[in-house]
Protein backbone atom coordinates (compact mmCIF):
# COMPACT_ATOMS: atom_id res chain seq x y z
CA UNK A 1 0.00 0.00 0.00
CA UNK A 2 1.65 3.58 -0.58
CA UNK A 3 -0.06 6.62 1.02
CA UNK A 4 0.33 9.37 -1.57
CA UNK A 5 -1.37 12.60 1.07
CA UNK A 6 -2.01 11.95 4.68
CA UNK A 7 -3.37 15.11 7.37
CA UNK A 8 -4.47 15.31 11.04
CA UNK A 9 -6.04 17.69 13.20
CA UNK A 10 -6.05 17.73 17.15
CA UNK A 11 -7.54 19.85 19.74
CA UNK A 12 -7.28 20.40 23.37
CA UNK A 13 -10.53 20.68 24.43
CA UNK A 14 -13.37 19.99 21.42
CA UNK A 15 -13.85 17.84 18.35
CA UNK A 16 -12.66 16.69 15.43
CA UNK A 17 -15.30 16.09 13.24
CA UNK A 18 -15.78 14.45 10.11
CA UNK A 19 -17.88 13.66 6.80
CA UNK A 20 -17.62 11.61 3.89
CA UNK A 21 -19.40 12.07 0.77
CA UNK A 22 -20.76 9.37 -1.46
CA UNK A 23 -19.50 6.72 0.81
CA UNK A 24 -19.22 3.21 -0.39
CA UNK A 25 -18.51 1.95 2.45
CA UNK A 26 -17.74 2.84 6.08
CA UNK A 27 -15.38 5.42 6.09
CA UNK A 28 -14.55 5.60 2.35
CA UNK A 29 -16.08 7.62 -0.55
CA UNK A 30 -15.30 10.26 -3.08
CA UNK A 31 -14.78 12.70 -0.47
CA UNK A 32 -13.71 12.96 3.11
CA UNK A 33 -12.93 15.84 5.50
CA UNK A 34 -11.88 16.84 8.87
CA UNK A 35 -12.69 19.55 10.96
CA UNK A 36 -11.37 20.72 13.99
CA UNK A 37 -13.40 22.96 16.71
CA UNK A 38 -11.84 23.76 19.95
CA UNK A 39 -14.60 24.67 22.65
CA UNK A 40 -15.40 23.77 26.12
CA UNK A 41 -18.96 23.25 25.94
CA UNK A 42 -21.14 20.60 25.29
CA UNK A 43 -19.68 18.17 23.12
CA UNK A 44 -22.84 16.71 21.17
CA UNK A 45 -23.69 19.76 19.93
CA UNK A 46 -20.04 21.11 19.25
CA UNK A 47 -19.67 17.56 17.10
CA UNK A 48 -23.58 18.58 15.22
CA UNK A 49 -21.70 21.80 14.36
CA UNK A 50 -18.74 20.48 13.01
CA UNK A 51 -20.90 17.50 10.93
CA UNK A 52 -22.64 20.38 9.58
CA UNK A 53 -19.10 22.50 8.78
CA UNK A 54 -17.68 18.96 7.22
CA UNK A 55 -20.41 19.23 4.59
CA UNK A 56 -20.23 22.95 4.31
CA UNK A 57 -16.33 22.26 3.03
CA UNK A 58 -17.02 19.74 1.00
CA UNK A 59 -19.38 21.31 -0.95
CA UNK A 60 -17.97 24.91 -1.06
CA UNK A 61 -14.29 23.51 -1.32
CA UNK A 62 -12.55 26.97 0.57
CA UNK A 63 -9.01 27.25 0.39
CA UNK A 64 -7.91 28.48 3.73
CA UNK A 65 -9.70 29.31 7.26
CA UNK A 66 -9.76 33.17 6.32
CA UNK A 67 -7.41 35.35 4.12
CA UNK A 68 -4.30 35.32 6.64
CA UNK A 69 -4.32 31.41 5.21
CA UNK A 70 -3.96 32.10 1.87
CA UNK A 71 -1.10 31.83 -0.61
CA UNK A 72 0.89 35.64 -0.72
CA UNK A 73 1.74 34.66 -4.37
CA UNK A 74 -2.35 34.10 -5.13
CA UNK A 75 -3.80 36.97 -3.60
CA UNK A 76 -1.22 39.17 -5.79
CA UNK A 77 -2.36 37.56 -8.62
CA UNK A 78 -5.95 38.12 -7.97
CA UNK A 79 -5.21 41.76 -7.11
CA UNK A 80 -3.23 41.87 -11.05
CA UNK A 81 -5.83 40.93 -12.57
CA UNK A 82 -8.12 43.25 -10.85
CA UNK A 83 -6.26 46.19 -11.42
CA UNK A 84 -5.34 45.81 -15.23
CA UNK A 85 -9.11 45.28 -16.02
CA UNK A 86 -9.82 47.67 -14.19
CA UNK A 87 -6.59 50.03 -16.11
CA UNK A 88 -8.20 48.83 -19.28
CA UNK A 89 -11.07 50.40 -19.05
CA UNK A 90 -9.77 53.59 -18.12
CA UNK A 91 -11.15 54.30 -14.20
CA UNK A 92 -8.16 56.43 -12.75
CA UNK A 93 -5.47 54.52 -10.13
CA UNK A 94 -6.85 55.97 -7.37
CA UNK A 95 -10.23 54.18 -8.07
CA UNK A 96 -8.31 51.24 -9.08
CA UNK A 97 -7.35 50.72 -5.46
CA UNK A 98 -10.96 51.15 -3.69
CA UNK A 99 -12.17 48.87 -6.55
CA UNK A 100 -9.61 46.22 -6.35
CA UNK A 101 -10.23 46.16 -2.38
CA UNK A 102 -14.07 45.71 -2.61
CA UNK A 103 -13.27 42.72 -5.11
CA UNK A 104 -10.96 40.92 -3.17
CA UNK A 105 -13.57 40.95 -0.42
CA UNK A 106 -15.62 39.05 -2.77
CA UNK A 107 -12.88 37.09 -3.57
CA UNK A 108 -12.24 36.14 -0.14
CA UNK A 109 -16.01 35.09 0.35
CA UNK A 110 -15.34 32.32 -2.40
CA UNK A 111 -11.85 31.10 -1.08
CA UNK A 112 -12.05 31.56 2.67
CA UNK A 113 -14.01 29.71 5.02
CA UNK A 114 -15.22 31.93 7.63
CA UNK A 115 -16.09 33.92 4.67
CA UNK A 116 -18.46 31.86 2.84
CA UNK A 117 -22.07 32.19 2.47
CA UNK A 118 -22.72 29.17 5.36
CA UNK A 119 -24.84 25.92 3.20
CA UNK A 120 -27.24 24.98 6.09
CA UNK A 121 -28.62 28.09 5.96
CA UNK A 122 -30.52 30.25 3.52
CA UNK A 123 -30.64 33.35 5.40
CA UNK A 124 -27.33 34.13 3.89
CA UNK A 125 -24.96 33.92 7.29
CA UNK A 126 -21.47 33.53 6.60
CA UNK A 127 -19.70 30.30 8.11
CA UNK A 128 -18.01 32.77 10.92
CA UNK A 129 -22.32 34.33 11.69
CA UNK A 130 -23.34 30.33 11.84
CA UNK A 131 -20.43 29.40 14.13
CA UNK A 132 -21.33 32.59 16.25
CA UNK A 133 -24.79 31.35 17.20
CA UNK A 134 -24.35 28.20 17.31
CA UNK A 135 -22.33 28.77 20.62
CA UNK A 136 -25.58 29.59 22.38
CA UNK A 137 -26.75 26.20 22.22
CA UNK A 138 -23.17 24.63 22.87
CA UNK A 139 -22.39 26.73 26.07
CA UNK A 140 -18.99 28.16 25.10
CA UNK A 141 -17.07 30.19 22.41
CA UNK A 142 -16.34 27.82 19.18
CA UNK A 143 -13.21 28.52 17.19
CA UNK A 144 -11.95 26.25 14.13
CA UNK A 145 -9.01 25.51 14.52
CA UNK A 146 -8.59 23.08 10.61
CA UNK A 147 -10.06 21.91 7.81
CA UNK A 148 -8.69 19.12 5.59
CA UNK A 149 -10.64 18.10 2.55
CA UNK A 150 -9.44 15.31 -0.03
CA UNK A 151 -11.10 14.11 -3.44
CA UNK A 152 -10.77 10.84 -4.64
CA UNK A 153 -8.12 11.40 -7.74
CA UNK A 154 -7.64 15.24 -6.63
CA UNK A 155 -3.52 15.82 -6.93
CA UNK A 156 -2.91 12.81 -9.62
CA UNK A 157 -0.27 13.79 -12.27
CA UNK A 158 -1.99 12.57 -15.36
CA UNK A 159 0.19 11.22 -18.37
CA UNK A 160 -0.21 13.69 -21.64
CA UNK A 161 0.17 11.71 -24.63
CA UNK A 162 -0.45 12.36 -28.47
CA UNK A 163 -3.11 9.84 -29.54
CA UNK A 164 -2.16 9.90 -33.26
CA UNK A 165 1.53 9.84 -33.11
CA UNK A 166 0.93 6.59 -31.20
CA UNK A 167 -1.13 5.44 -33.65
CA UNK A 168 1.36 6.48 -36.80
CA UNK A 169 4.25 4.59 -34.69
CA UNK A 170 2.32 1.64 -33.97
CA UNK A 171 1.07 1.40 -37.80
CA UNK A 172 4.79 2.21 -39.07
CA UNK A 173 3.97 5.61 -40.55
CA UNK A 174 5.47 8.79 -39.84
Amino acid sequence: MTLRRAASLEVGKGVVSSYVHNAVIEGAGKMGVIVALESTGKTDELATLGRQLAMHVAAANPQALDPSGLDPAIVKREKDVLADKYRQQGKPENVIEKIVESGLKTYYKEVCLLEQAFIHDSGGKSVAQAVKEAEGKIGAPVKITGFVRYALGEGIEKQESDFAAEVAAASGKK
